[in-house]
């Protein structure tokens, strides 16, 4: 049986006194821009006018994918377990912005296509090595998938219980932008040709043949299209734990910071399964990935940041963390006008 989340949009009966405060800073209206709607967001989901965020927390999940072994990525499968050493020895992208920032670093084995021995620091919750690659078959059975939502789940609750009220997520693993992009193409119907990219630097010729393989594998699928299947069908093990995470966060009612194009397409999946979920997400940044912006279009979603970034693992997501954190430090911070006795100028 797939797991309940039990999510409900926040109470709407704060918003005007929100805006009302917001509104009564030393300032003109609207001119801190997406300050201002960040500060009002954060303050409606944790249903107060003095927000706070607590214990940020970021989680890769890393798993391999079936579907490499096409040759769709320029990366060779290996890099998956490769990253996770660099990962727990401290080396890697996500490693040196969790440090600058104070996020709380989890790297979980979802399906990596290795034996690790135990290792400190990698959280093994591993499903399988690796999915089927399915331009022939299912990447996951719908048993793998339930185990999969439930497993992400888990390692939020603990955070949540750790303190956490603000978390994000990364992910590894190879050849998981074209599953990205197959559930992109299938749950918003956007032509396939526009959801495949470059992932981690294909040229037009690597492109062109990723999307030749996935448009075989959309054409070789018999399934029913619910979202469901079309979750175990084209899914990555670490992007459906991504997907159970951040429906318990959201759940729990802790932010959600959204990473790049896979994270993105982790955030729409779950929308599809709880779509009030979409009331707890900031969006990190809009990346290079092919795809992205149209996908954060479709969703309606503001981006802070645009760095040209592509890396993953959480990146994106963590260097807009500052900005919310400026929103937070604004709305509680900021003298009103009758509190610093200045009359209003605009």
């Amino acid at each position: 049986m797939i797991p309940e989340f039990h999510i409900t949009k926040p109470d709407t009966a704060i918003l005007p006194r929100l805006q009302a405060k917001i509104d009564n800073l030393t300032k003109p209206q609207g001119s801190l821009g997406l300050l201002e709607e960040l500060a009002a967001q954060i303050g409606w989901v944790q249903q107060t006018l003095t927000p706070a965020l607590h214990k940020p927390h970021n989680i890769v999940f890393a798993a391999d994918h079936g579907i490499a072994a096409e040759g769709v990525s320029l990366s060779p499968a290996e890099v998956t377990r490769q990253m996770i050493s660099n990962f727990l020895s401290g080396g890697a992208g996500v490693n040196f912005l969790a440090r600058q920032h104070g996020f709380v670093l989890k790297v979980v084995d979802s399906g990596v296509d290795f034996d690790f021995p135990p290792i400190e620091g990698l959280i093994d919750l591993k499903i399988r090595k690796g999915t089927r690659n399915y331009l022939h078959e299912a990447a996951m059975t719908a048993d793998e998938a339930i185990l999969a939502l439930q497993r992400g789940a888990d390692v939020v609750e603990q955070c949540y219980q750790d303190g956490c009220n603000i978390i994000s997520f990364g992910e590894m693993g190879i050849a998981n932008t074209s599953s990205s992009s197959m559930w992109m193409h299938t749950l918003t119907g956007i032509p396939l040709r526009e959801c495949v990219g470059a992932g981690s630097g294909l040229d037009d010729q690597g492109i062109r043949h990723k999307y030749e393989v996935l448009q075989q594998a959309m054409d070789n699928y018999r399934g029913d299209r619910s979202t469901f299947d079309l979750l175990c069908y084209f899914g990555g093990y670490e992007m459906v734990m991504a997907v159970g995470g951040m429906l318990r966060a959201a759940e729990r009612r802790m932010l959600i910071l959204v990473d790049g194009f896979i994270m993105t397409n982790c955030m729409l999946m779950a929308s599809r399964l709880v779509p009030e979920v979409l009331h707890y997400a900031i969006y990190g940044h809009c990346g290079d990935e092919a795809g992205h912006k149209l996908l954060l279009d479709y969703l309606g979603a503001k981006p802070i940041l645009r760095l040209g970034l592509r890396l993953g693992e959480g990146t994106g997501a963590i260097c807009a963390y500052p900005i919310v954190e400026s929103a937070v430090r604004m709305i509680n911070e900021m003298n009103t006008f009758g509190g610093a006795q200045i009359t209003k100028y605009f």
